[in-house]
């Protein structure tokens, strides 16, 4: 049970984006232009850097409703993002993307861990200054969200079908108008 009333049936970050709306619409237009707008990182690496970084954090909830929408990104893959979550230098992914995963590992731990070396490694492996950027972002970002949902003590259920159902419409509707609550109750 969370921490405060927020609605019933509403898991996760859900519940909270419905208690506090005015907090909800800058929330999930960040969400939507750092993980669907324009980039030279798909969206499927984008909500890659989500998962790594929800994971990292243990927040079950974000971790398994981002990776389940990077899986929807990926025609279904969820071993792919298991791999990426358990040891990404050994998951069968970019070089780039592992350099970058790295830098949002870095971030987790805390912004000050980035070295220029890390830089240095993203940039040789093909990474642009802005996909650099933009990994930084989403990390932070993310570990804010993740502390979001854990600092107030939300549920997260444990039914795999529920992120499968949210993953696809994250993935296919984005985060502004994706009804994503409705999708929630749906899969209870």
């Amino acid at each position: 049970m969370a921490h405060i009333k927020v609605p019933e049936g509403l898991p996760g970050i859900t519940g909270l984006l419905a208690f506090r709306p005015e907090t909800a619409e800058p929330m999930r237009a960040l969400s939507e232009f750092l993980l669907r707008g324009p980039n030279s990182l798909s969206s499927a690496e984008r909500e890659i850097i989500a998962t790594y970084t929800s994971s990292q954090n243990g927040c079950y909830f974000c971790q398994m409703g981002h990776g389940a929408a990077a899986a929807h990104h990926l025609g279904g893959n969820l071993e792919l993002i298991d791999q990426v979550k358990q040891d990404f230098q050994s998951a069968p992914i970019s070089n780039k993307l592992k350099a970058l995963l790295a830098i949002a590992g870095q971030v987790q731990k805390s912004g000050k861990h980035v070295t220029s070396e890390d830089i240095e490694r993203a940039r040789q492996a093909g990474a642009t200054d802005l996909e650099i950027h933009d990994t930084v972002l989403i990390a932070a970002a993310f570990c804010m969200y993740n502390r979001y949902v854990d600092g107030l003590g939300t549920s997260a259920p444990r039914d795999p079908e529920l992120y499968l159902a949210m993953g696809k419409r994250l993935a296919e509707q984005g985060y502004v108008n994706s009804g994503i609550s409705t999708s929630v109750e749906a899969a209870d």
